[in-house]
């Protein structure tokens, strides 16, 4: 059957050097540690793929249990000298939201690297742009290291674009916007931050985990290099909840000054009901001639405006007006 059918993506033996030569399956069952380091892709959705990985990959059945969960969480988790690694991305295909952020699952020898995916995952496919390239990995380590920081990248970008779009809606509430589509811009920015945290959350405990693991090929420069990027993630983590704080404080300040505008609404028709009320009741009350030249008609209409200029005295007087 062709790759593409059973799932794999593609195989590279990594050169040592920046490149590395394409394998089908029949290289892969040729290959030996001795050969090079090995990188294995394959789509995790297919059957073939799963097949593959129980009988003949030869990963630890528990680490495997894990590689082919359906809904994951982000962690890295030592096994001996190999390592486990779960991490979310941001979704950059075209028709999905972002913040339906894949899954990709890693399981790394020394001298091998499996990676299974669903969706297309665009920091995979800058990897394997560098390798074809000549400029790629060299090792083990570095594949981790270079892998980990595409995936942060792309979610410092993502967390940056919805803190930047977050602070304009803030400016245009306080430039006086009001409205129901801005409430629910900024519903919407709060669920997208929300979506994000989930996973984001657990893949900064991952990250830092995975900067303390001791594997003899993850060697102090790859560590101290993904210690940075798991301080990255911390920080671009505190980012998203602080975005997510202002949408929340938006929001009210948005309701705040719609409750304020109906106040005001409902207090001039306060006044309006307490100064015409009276003049309504009297009028119905007393049967007057209408007759301009008519003096009772002309003493009720002064006692009238008498009676509302003190209302209106004594509501200014008041601080109610």
């Amino acid at each position: 059957m062709a790759s593409g059918e059973t799932g794999l993506l593609h195989a590279y033996l990594l050169d040592g050097a920046g490149g590395a030569r394409a394998l089908d399956w029949d290289g892969i069952a040729r290959w030996s540690p001795n050969d090079g380091i090995l990188w294995i892709n394959l789509d995790y959705s297919v059957a073939d793929t799963e097949q593959w990985l129980r009988e003949r990959s030869g990963i630890d059945p528990l680490a495997l249990a894990a590689l082919l969960d359906p809904d994951p969480r982000p962690r890295a988790v030592a096994h001996g000298e190999d390592l486990l690694l779960i991490v979310r991305g941001i979704n950059l295909n075209a028709g999905a939201a972002p913040e339906d952020m894949l899954s990709v699952r890693a399981w790394i020898e020394p001298r091998r690297i499996v990676t299974l995916r669903r969706r297309v995952s665009t920091s995979i496919r800058s990897i394997v742009a560098d390798l074809r390239a000549g400029r790629g990995p060299r090792s083990a380590g570095e594949l981790t290291a270079v892998f980990v920081d595409r995936i942060l990248e792309h979610v410092i970008t993502r967390v940056d674009v919805l803190g930047d779009e977050i602070a304009a809606c803030e400016d245009r509430v306080l430039e006086g916007t009001r409205g129901a589509e801005m409430r629910a811009i900024l519903a919407d920015h709060r669920r997208r931050a929300i979506a994000l945290r989930r996973f984001l959350g657990p893949q900064r405990e991952a990250f830092g985990k995975l900067a303390a693991i001791s594997v003899p090929w993850l060697d102090p420069p790859k560590r101290a290099r993904i210690a940075e990027a798991a301080d990255r993630m911390t920080r671009t983590v505190e980012e998203l909840d602080a975005a997510r704080d202002r949408a929340a404080v938006t929001q009210e300040e948005l309701a705040s000054r719609v409750a304020e505008v109906t106040n005001q609404r409902l207090y001039l028709l306060a006044i309006l009901t307490a100064v015409f009320l009276p003049l309504g009741f009297v009028c119905s009350l007393l049967a007057v001639p209408i007759a301009r030249d008519s003096w009772p008609f002309w003493s009720l209409c002064g006692a009238l405006v008498v009676g509302v200029g003190a209302q209106l005295w004594l509501f200014h007087k008041r601080g109610w007006l």
